[in-house]
């Protein structure tokens, strides 16, 4: 758990999720949750959450160690969680300044469908991305 957290505060500092919410998202039912490794370190994570209420997956987070990314690391990651995920629409957020992780997501299929205002806590809006599978 110390190393996931380390690595969440790493890859999105103001943004990074408190231990408590780590803890919780590994916790919940109907949650995917997948890492990336280089020997004993974890350089990678993604999860994705299917909740029994809703009829789309959320992919909840991603992140790769700014030492280890434009390695295919995040791309292999998606594609993992989208073989796992039942579900024919996977939802995300992506903050408007994080051109990567745009062009990556739309390389696989998401498509921007709306912007959610002040949705960071530094006030950044975000893109709402979606993929029908």
């Amino acid at each position: 758990m110390n190393a996931l957290n380390h690595l969440e505060k790493v890859v999105f500092k103001e943004d990074a999720w408190p231990v408590v919410d780590l803890i919780t998202v590994l916790l919940i039912p109907g949650t995917i949750h997948l890492k990336a490794q280089a020997g004993k370190n974890i350089i990678g994570f993604i999860c994705a959450e299917e909740n029994l209420f809703e009829r789309n997956a959320s992919i909840t987070t991603v992140g790769i160690d700014p030492g280890y990314r434009r390695q295919g690391i995040a791309r292999s990651l998606m594609k993992s969680i989208e073989e796992r995920v039942t579900r024919k629409i996977i939802r995300l957020c992506v903050r408007v300044s994080n051109l990567g992780a745009q062009n990556l997501y739309e390389e696989l299929g998401y498509r921007k469908k709306r912007t959610r205002q002040r949705y960071y806590a530094d006030g950044e809006d975000a893109f709402d991305m979606e993929k029908i599978c």
